[in-house]
């Protein structure tokens, strides 16, 4: 907000930004690939919005969009460099290096289809989404910042390219080149065989979890696993510590570590698919309370996220299996 602008725009924004927040964090959360980058990146936003000039802002989602997106281009990039300082071989990231370019937090208004490609064209949406979250989880990393997006906002949320053109700051067409070359990689993921493995997985760490099986699941956790919880589902867990919940806390890491948390501690964790994506949940009469995000490695639980707070679920929303 400027030194001029009202508190009662301010407070009309606020109100206009929370109807949109699902939304900003479901594009952060699959640009990203994490819940917490997602919530810093939302929180971004909204103190840009604070700094923007509200009363000139003629489409705000179509601003939110934008300043989302090169919210999480910047991220990406920041964690691509720190990654960077870290390897020995100084590698660079792959397919980063064609398209850096800058980014600002200027709002752009959703203009029409220029190129002619319409955003549900099946010739253009090669995968359904379900397929491509669980593809984009293990591509990720492997696609530049301007690829995630051009290819989340296209397939996932249904922009033209010339919609996306602004955001990346590229013309439509190379916005559609953006999309394909992220596509590609994609089509390389055995999704099927994927969401296989996750689903053995999450089964098999229930099961070792229910049955107080510590040795069982050491095998099934990485020996780095880390483990994050936030406030809402640390408190959930907490009251209900003496009926057999997790013994969470913010964060965990380490196999042994975690597995002492779950051990015995799962009789009402259940599968569940997020977006199709396999995952676990926390099911109380018949209501999900908290999710568990599950990231593999190697067949390896590698990370778990675990979600209860209202805006995360309302985000998330789970199919119990």
């Amino acid at each position: 907000m400027t030194s001029q602008e009202p508190p009662a725009i301010l407070e009309v924004a606020a109100s206009q930004f929370a109807e949109h927040r699902s939304k900003l964090y479901a594009i952060a959360h699959r640009t990203l690939g994490s819940p917490w980058s997602a919530d810093d990146a939302v929180q971004e936003a909204w103190i840009r919005l604070q700094r923007a000039d509200i009363a000139a802002i003629d489409n705000l989602e179509a601003w939110l969009t934008t300043v989302i997106s090169r919210v999480c281009i910047d991220m990406i990039r920041q964690q691509s460099s720190r990654r960077e300082d870290l390897r020995w071989d100084g590698a660079e990231e792959s397919g980063a290096a064609a398209e850096r370019g800058g980014a600002g937090d200027t709002g752009s208004v959703i203009a029409p289809d220029v190129d002619g490609s319409s955003a549900t064209d099946p010739v253009h949406t090669v995968m359904r989404s379900e397929d491509l979250a669980v593809a984009m989880q293990v591509v990720l990393d492997t696609l530049g910042p301007l690829e995630r997006l051009a290819l989340v906002l296209h397939d996932v949320f249904a922009l033209s390219y010339a919609d996306i053109a602004p955001i990346v700051e590229r013309t439509p067409v190379a916005a559609r080149q953006l999309a394909s070359r992220a596509r590609g990689r994609l089509r390389t993921v055995d999704v099927g065989e994927v969401r296989q493995r996750q689903e053995a997985a999450i089964i098999a760490f229930l099961e070792a979890a229910r049955g107080g099986d510590f040795g069982g699941l050491l095998q099934l956790l990485d020996p780095e696993i880390k483990l994050r919880s936030d406030d809402s589902a640390v408190e959930i867990a907490s009251e209900g510590a003496e009926h057999g919940a997790p013994l969470l806390e913010q964060r965990v890491r380490g196999g042994d570590a975690v597995a002492r948390v779950f051990a015995g501690r799962a009789e009402l964790t259940r599968l569940v698919l997020v977006g199709d994506v396999p995952a676990a949940a926390y099911v109380a009469d018949g209501v999900v309370q908290a999710i568990y995000l599950v990231t593999l490695d190697a067949d390896r639980i590698a990370r778990l996220d675990v979600l209860a707070a209202p805006q995360r679920l309302a985000a998330l929303p789970a199919k119990i299996r």
